[in-house]
Order: C-alpha cells, then structure tokens, then sequence
C-alpha cells in the first residue's frame, strides 16, 4: 500500500479510529521492523523499539504533514527512536557496568521479508560492522532510498554531515570489501 492509499486511513486513525490504525500499522510494520533490525542487534530490542514507533505514532498523529510523504515521517520517528534507545542504553551501560564490555545477540531472523534478504549477508554484515552514525545513512539511503538532503532532514543534521558521513561508509564499506577479496563493488 503506497502513502496515497494510506491518506484515508491515516485521517480515520488521526480521528481515533483503531481499525485504521490497525491497518496503517499492518502496512508499515514489516518495513519498520526491517529498519530497526539493520540498526539494532537484539531481538528484543527490536521489538520494544518497533512498539515505541508505533506508540510515538499514535501520540503524534497531530503532527503529521500529509502533504508530505507518510513513510517519511514515519522513518523519522523510527530513526529518532532509534537513537534515543542508543543514548539510554550508553547511559546504562556507562552507569551500571563501567567494567564490562556490552556484548550483542547474534539476531534472529524470523520475518520471511528479512531472510530473503539475508541472501545478501555478505554485504549486510558489512554494513552492519559499520559505526552507527555511518550505518543509518547507508540504510536510510540504499534500504529507503532517501536523496541526502532528505537523510539530512530525518537525522536533523547539515546535508553536509551527511555527505561527509555517507563518503566515509562507502571508503570503509570499500577498504572491507577488497580485505574480505569479495567481488562485490560499492559505488
């Protein structure tokens, strides 16, 4: 369902209408599941960040532009959620476990979308190694396929931040892909 399809059913649930925003939801979950699965390691993480996305969605509905394209918005929210999770975990670990190294969950894959795509491992894994800032402009530009100045708006950054940052994600993608002597080119 594309964002024009969405708009009547954006407007219902802007109204308090939960069938609407169940299928809103039903929509975009997959695709909102996905983006926080490439920024974030652990199963359940994920699925408490998704369910932020979704509740930070209700409570600003009022909020939304539609004028403007909804998916857009809604990889805002699921960015800026995101980071924020980043931040409090930082913040737990740097209070609770000074000592201790944060180790991750190897994730789960379970969406059938997701394991399709995992064919691409060797790449995603990759991607994945990358630092978070350089990450989620990978993501948002090749998975969402974002210009950089719209990367620029979501992240609430200079466009030339995003530049710089997207140029340091292809050299390190680049520099990897030649150490591991896989075939694949990265533009």
């Amino acid at each position: 369902m594309n964002d024009n399809e969405l708009l009547s059913w954006l407007e219902k649930a802007k109204l308090g209408d939960e069938s609407a925003f169940q299928l809103v939801y039903q929509a975009t979950h997959q695709d909102v599941y996905r983006t926080v699965a490439f920024l974030v390691y652990n199963k359940q993480d994920i699925e408490d960040i998704v369910n932020e996305v979704y509740m930070s969605m209700w409570r600003t509905f009022h909020t939304y532009d539609p004028n403007r394209p909804f998916r857009f918005w809604l990889h805002g929210i699921t960015v800026r959620l995101v980071q924020d999770w980043k931040r409090k975990t930082w913040r737990r670990i740097r209070l609770f476990e000074r000592n201790r190294r944060m180790t991750c969950e190897h994730f789960d894959w379970t969406d059938k979308a997701v394991q399709q795509f995992e064919m691409q491992h060797e790449l995603f894994s990759l991607v994945r190694q990358l630092l978070y800032k350089l990450r989620v402009v990978v993501i948002l530009r090749y998975f969402h396929d974002y210009a950089l100045e719209e990367i620029a708006d979501i992240l609430q950054i200079p466009v030339g931040t995003v530049k710089s940052r997207h140029h340091l994600a292809m050299k390190e993608l680049r520099k990897r892909i030649e150490m591991t002597g896989g075939d694949a080119y990265v533009h």
